[in-house]
């Protein structure tokens, strides 16, 4: 009889509490993969909190918003998840997700309420030994220097940063492929050191082969926002996989109208004319020293800057909205209402901007949905790399 998974939840009272907790990581993952051999990573742990007297946990309807996938061409596995931006990019192309791993709690809510899954807490905890096989290994990890003085800058010269623990699951489960993602600075961080030592870890001591890393812009690849990552790919040496090619850019001409909300949007997002007022003064003075200053004003018909979170992240793409201008006086919480329509972003507009379906549920604060998009990807162009990737696995038969 088939259960949903809804069901399951108010049994169990499956509610994240806190992060250290991998109780619900333990029972999601085990849910998610039974008919796979991957659930047996997880099922004496997730077994002592179900009972299978009460649900045939075989038959589970998952009704969020974005499911575990049937019948997938292949296993991967999504750490430093945040949101699930990774995720999403390799589901669409058939992939099945078999462990998850990400430290903040709220993104740990978010990331279970869309895809009914909690991932693992600190990956510095996780044993490597205790991840499931996969084909491919999906990463967006921080950037973090490492020292190097004196070695030539390999796997022993990343302990104690955050790569290691990357390197390591690399080394104990020799995935076929692996996708890595960071900001576009790592390619001079530390004056390049640091990707120096990723690179020489990747091919050296892991035995990969690791073509030079691309720096992509997101607006070539299907959203109106400026957004330069760099992705690094790489095969293992069995694959037979050694020329790789990344997706050739295709802009098109989506704008911001394209993404903008259908409705007109709460006055809480419009600046009051105070703050505008100040806001102007600060661009101004710092126009007059030769500073740069993050706040723009993007036209409907423009393409927004990258979005970002932290100091002036949420005025970095301002907007003109002439929907709320026809009112009388209106204040909100920072005093009236600038009458030239001026507003932040939505939370909703970032998620579009990143390539998030409407479908995906935003279910926290508004100032952790900007955190949350902001340090996610662009999902069209992480899927239109990840095609190249799994294309060249299955076109030389290895999943």
């Amino acid at each position: 009889m088939v259960v949903s998974y809804t069901e399951i939840k108010n049994k169990y009272n499956l509610e994240i509490k806190k992060v250290t907790d991998n109780k619900l990581a333990y029972i999601t993952h085990f849910l998610q993969n039974i008919g796979d051999n991957s659930a047996e990573y997880f099922r004496l742990e997730a077994e002592k909190y179900l009972s299978n007297n009460d649900f045939d946990f075989n038959n589970i309807k998952w009704n969020v918003p974005f499911p575990p996938t049937d019948n997938p061409t292949f296993k991967f596995i999504d750490l430093f998840a945040g949101i699930g931006g990774m995720r999403t990019a390799f589901q669409n192309l058939g992939g099945k997700c078999v462990f998850s791993s990400e430290w903040d709690l709220y993104a740990q809510k978010t990331y279970y309420e869309n895809y009914g899954e909690v991932p693992f807490g600190d990956i510095t905890e996780i044993d490597e030994n205790s991840v499931p096989e996969h084909d491919v290994l999906v990463a967006g990890f921080p950037c973090q220097a490492f020292s190097i003085a004196g070695r030539r800058g390999g796997f022993e010269d990343t302990r104690g940063t955050l790569f290691f623990d990357v390197a390591r699951i690399i080394r104990a489960k020799r995935p076929r492929a692996i996708f890595l993602e960071n900001v576009k600075g790592l390619v001079n961080h530390d004056k390049g050191k640091t990707l120096e030592v990723i690179l020489n870890t990747l091919r050296n001591d892991l035995g990969y082969y690791v073509p030079e890393p691309k720096i992509i812009n997101a607006v070539n690849f299907g959203v109106p926002q400026n957004r330069e990552r760099i992705f690094i790919v790489g095969f293992s040496l069995e694959t037979g996989i050694n020329e790789f090619n990344y997706p050739t850019p295709n802009p098109n001409d989506l704008r911001f109208i394209d993404i903008r909300e259908e409705n007109p949007v709460s006055v809480k997002y419009y600046l009051s004319t105070q703050y505008l007022e100040t806001l102007r003064n600060h661009k101004a003075r710092h126009e007059e020293k030769g500073n740069g200053f993050g706040y723009a004003i993007i036209p409907d018909d423009g393409i927004a800057s990258a979005i970002v979170v932290g100091g002036m992240g949420r005025e970095r793409n301002l907007v003109i909205d002439n929907r709320l201008t026809n009112f009388t006086p209106v204040t909100n919480i920072k005093g009236e209402v600038n009458r030239e329509g001026i507003r932040k972003m939505t939370p909703r507009e970032w998620a579009r901007l990143q390539g998030f379906q409407d479908e995906f549920n935003i279910v926290v604060s508004d100032a952790q949905a900007y955190k949350q998009f902001g340090n996610s990807v662009a999902v069209p162009a992480v899927q239109a790399t990840a095609s190249v990737l799994i294309n060249n696995l299955i076109g030389m038969g290895v999943v």
